[in-house]
């Protein structure tokens, strides 16, 4: 049985931070990538980032077959938000220096080898849209300012 797509809102937000790091970091980001995780197998963060001489030195037309420098989880539309605990250990005891997790309410943690940490490693901020991230409520009940 096939997985559902992720919906609109989601996906806007994975380009939206994808465009933010790509910006920050070089354009040597990437988006749904496969990587290999040692302890969790083969995983696919939803945006990924890591110097140039190490694109460089592998095949890139199938999966990465290590953990790159920074991963991101966007847990907005997740069902299971909860168990992104074993992802964050695989992506960090793979050689990921940095996991950034956006939270079904936008909120973002970064967590290191050490823990969550106060703010990225490497210095990225990220400024998303709060529609994305608040539930809709019907026309009919709405309120307008």
């Amino acid at each position: 049985m096939p997985l559902p797509q992720p919906s609109a809102r989601r996906q806007i937000v994975l380009t939206d931070v994808y465009c933010q790091i790509a910006e920050q970091m070089g354009h040597v980001a990437a988006m749904s990538v496969p990587v290999t995780t040692p302890a969790f197998g083969i995983r696919v963060p939803d945006v990924v980032w890591m110097p140039p001489e190490k694109w460089e030195g592998y095949e890139r037309e199938g999966l990465i077959p290590f953990v790159p420098d920074l991963c991101v989880e966007v847990l907005l539309d997740r069902e299971f938000a909860g168990d992104i605990g074993p992802r964050l250990r695989a992506y960090l005891e793979g050689g990921a220096r940095e996991v950034i997790v956006v939270s079904q309410r936008g909120e973002l943690e970064f967590h290191g080898a050490d823990g969550r940490q106060q703010s990225s490693a490497f210095g990225i901020t990220c400024s998303l849209e709060r529609m994305y991230f608040e539930e809709f409520v019907p026309s009919s009940t709405s309120t307008r300012y």
